[in-house]
């Protein structure tokens, strides 16, 4: 069953000689339990793709249904609610919070929707990562690699159904990138997340169950 699908997704910018076509008319449909890279060069799309899956910009035309309801029929208020109970973003610059523990920047999602936090569950996420000795720790005490752990998690323990990941290993060593990824993969087998991440890199990518390839605003291989 797709847990995430687009239909002739456009975002257009601009007009005349001028237009540039961030995405031209992409179909995609993404099953619920799948890891997919989103690969291609600067400027492909991969970026905008992603950040129309996540419901952080609206498109030119067209639909992305996300656990079988259209995104982009919903009112900014509502879509923003629903972007923060279904779908965890893991961005490449991190984006913690520096004067929150690690703690503190994990469980700060659930606390701001104002729901109870699963400790259980958090910690089965915190322990999975290798982070349960650095739940009192800033930011700033931590490594990049850890920091992006800490990212993850934050992503993972709201329970969203989708994690957007942007670049997630684009700031970190070739050890700690695939050391990153291959944690990403477990603990989306383990809490049965669906995972969508793009990166430049292929060695990266191949880490993931399929690879989709875009070009100029269009998906060339699926």
């Amino acid at each position: 069953m797709a847990i995430l699908q687009t239909k002739a997704l456009k975002k257009y910018y601009g007009i005349g000689d001028t237009q540039v076509k961030a995405l031209d008319g992409v179909d995609l449909e993404i099953e619920q339990g799948e890891f997919v890279a989103i690969v291609g060069t600067s400027g492909s799309g991969k970026s905008t793709l992603l950040h129309m899956l996540g419901g952080l910009d609206r498109p030119t035309s067209g639909t992305v249904t996300v656990n079988g309801r259209d995104i982009f029929a919903l009112t900014d208020e509502a879509l923003t609610i629903f972007r923060r109970r279904k779908i965890g973003f893991v961005f490449q610059a991190y984006n913690l919070v520096p004067v929150l523990s690690v703690w503190e920047n994990i469980v700060l999602p659930i606390q701001l929707d104002g729901n109870p936090v699963d400790s259980g569950y958090a910690n089965e996420v915190i322990e999975t990562l290798g982070l349960s000795k650095k739940l009192q720790s800033l930011p700033n005490q931590l490594s990049g690699g850890q920091q992006q752990r800490v990212a993850i998690a934050r992503a993972l323990a709201a329970k969203p159904a989708i994690v957007l990941a942007d670049e997630p290993t684009g700031n970190l060593d070739s050890k700690t990138s695939q050391d990153v990824l291959s944690l990403m993969k477990v603990t989306g087998q383990k809490f049965s997340q669906t995972m969508v991440m793009i990166t430049h890199n292929e060695e990266i990518a191949q880490l993931a169950d399929r690879i989709v390839r875009m070009e100029d605003g269009r998906i060339v291989t699926r």
